[in-house]
């Protein structure tokens, strides 16, 4: 990649960071960016570790040591704001973000969820595809706006419904799919084939996109 212009991100964990290790594994293939930071708001969570392992700084900023959400992404702002982004990853960030913090961002802040959006926004994705007899489940990703997990979709991976299936065994299929797509949506910002207009539309190719890129169960990614 020499010669490149690497994106700068900080990639926001709160948990194993399964979806940061596949950003990083892409890194060292061939996506073109840079991980300046990764920010958890919990200490002592394994996403720390693979940050560390893979010589990226990280940063704690805990919130139970704030009063109110206000304050604490006031602070978050201010950390990562340090580090001159291009793009913010939520990965697997488990904090419902102010307005404030939304806009500051806005157009430069992707999330990767795990169901088919508009279906089943929030937790417990998997159980609630399931109690529905759901055929199909998958993943999302999509820019982040102010409204929970209603960001305008990129593009989403879907994965077939099992009738064997329980929640774990579905959220497995399902994760395997985030890692792939959100190195996918991560790759085309970074190489400024996507862009969130100021109308809230998302362009890819130089085109609006009317609706998500969507790979069926058996449709390879990428």
């Amino acid at each position: 990649m020499s010669g490149v212009s690497k994106l700068p991100v900080v990639v926001l964990i709160s948990g194993g960071g399964t979806n940061l290790q596949a950003i990083i594994d892409a890194t060292l293939v061939d996506l073109p960016i840079e991980i300046r930071a990764v920010i958890s708001n919990r200490p002592d969570v394994y996403g720390l570790q693979r940050a560390e392992q893979a010589g990226i700084e990280t940063a704690i900023l805990n919130h139970k040591e704030f009063t109110d959400r206000e304050s604490y992404d006031r602070a978050l702002m201010k950390l990562i704001d340090r580090y001159s982004p291009g793009l913010i990853a939520l990965a697997g960030f488990m904090r419902i973000l102010t307005n404030g913090f939304v806009r500051h961002y806005a157009g430069r802040m992707l999330n990767i969820h795990p169901s088919l959006l508009p279906k089943y926004t929030g937790l417990n994705t998997h159980q609630r595809a399931l109690d529905a007899q759901d055929q199909l489940h998958g993943a999302s990703v999509h820019f982040v706006t102010e409204e929970l997990d209603g960001g305008p979709l990129v593009v989403q991976a879907q994965v077939a419904v099992m009738e064997d299936d329980d929640a774990e065994s579905l959220a497995a299929r399902v994760l395997r799919k985030e890692h792939q797509i959100y190195a996918l949506a991560i790759r085309w910002f970074a190489e400024k084939r996507l862009s969130m207009d100021e109308n809230g539309e998302v362009i890819l190719n130089g085109k609006r996109l009317e609706n998500p890129v969507v790979f069926t169960p058996l449709e390879p990614i990428g």
